[in-house]
């Protein structure tokens, strides 16, 4: 059925004039509809109906717009939101996405410090655990460095290896709700301002360590962000944050040089330096 067919099902009277792919990945393939409504259809039945009370719930909690379900076709493994305004922040310049850097940090805490005490981890029916040991991350990010490592230069793999020889940091002692892929590519502003517009793709979402998405932070926007966000959240995530900075970098690194992302290893090798070498203590 195509997206036009499933469009009247789930709007009958809407016209539309324009349906433009947007892109396809592991778990959907996405449209954008008379440039006003995405339209998703995942990969795997079941999903959307969850997915759509989801997004319900976060709107409910997230100081932040998020996508709004339109309609859901549970039969039809399609989704419709409202497509939330706003440029994502990987397609800013580096320059520009530089100077509102700190801005950004501090309204991502604010939306995380809402979710990690909005009591959705209680929410079983509707979002999973993630909860994979700090092992298990270190060994991920070695096995993507061995990859990546000829494309770094001598004082960068000097700084990726010490890090990959250091002792992990304490395991979190709670899980908490929170979006799980809190990367700059799910977060849109207006351009010209920064001023974050909303935060997209919640397909990840997860009852998980609280540090995971201040880590993500830390990796796309640098320290001076993640200290702006964890103004509102309890400061023992920090050391936590710069390990899955690390480790999350490299995975993007990765992905960008397997995939051709250019933006995703453009951006990991502009943080690259500041990521592995500053201390994880605050200035």
């Amino acid at each position: 059925m195509d997206i036009e067919q499933l469009v009247g099902i789930g709007l009958p009277g809407y016209v539309v004039r324009s349906a433009e792919r947007l892109g396809a990945g592991l778990d959907n393939v996405a449209y954008e509809v008379n440039g006003e409504l995405v339209v998703r259809i995942a990969q795997e039945a079941g999903t959307v109906v969850r997915e759509a009370a989801l997004l319900a719930e976060v709107g409910r909690v997230s100081p932040l717009p998020v996508p709004e379900p339109v309609f859901v076709l549970g039969e039809h493994n399609c989704l419709a939101y409202r497509k939330v305004p706003g440029t994502p922040l990987i397609d800013v310049p580096l320059a520009e996405r530089a100077a509102y850097a700190v801005a950004v940090g501090a309204e991502l805490g604010i939306l995380l410090a809402a979710l990690h005490t909005s009591g959705l981890e209680r929410r079983t029916d509707l979002v999973d655990v993630d909860d994979a040991p700090l092992t298990d991350w270190l060994e991920e990010a070695a096995e993507q460095y061995a990859d990546v490592a000829e494309t770094l230069t001598t004082g960068q793999q000097q700084s990726v290896e010490s890090f990959l020889d250091s002792p992990l940091p304490e395991p979190a002692d709670r899980l908490v709700f929170s979006h799980n892929d809190l990367g700059i590519e799910h977060v849109l502003v207006a351009p010209g301002t920064g001023k974050v517009t909303g935060v997209i793709d919640w397909s990840d979402a997860a009852v998980c360590d609280p540090a995971r998405d201040f880590g993500l932070i830390l990796r796309d926007l640098g320290p001076a962000a993640l200290d702006a966000a964890l103004d509102r959240c309890p400061d023992d995530l920090r050391d936590r944050a710069w390990f899955y900075a690390r480790c999350s970098l490299l995975e993007d690194l990765h992905y960008g040089l397997e995939t051709g992302r250019t933006a995703y290893a453009e951006k990991s090798l502009a943080r690259l330096e500041q990521v592995f070498t500053r201390t994880s203590r605050p200035s």
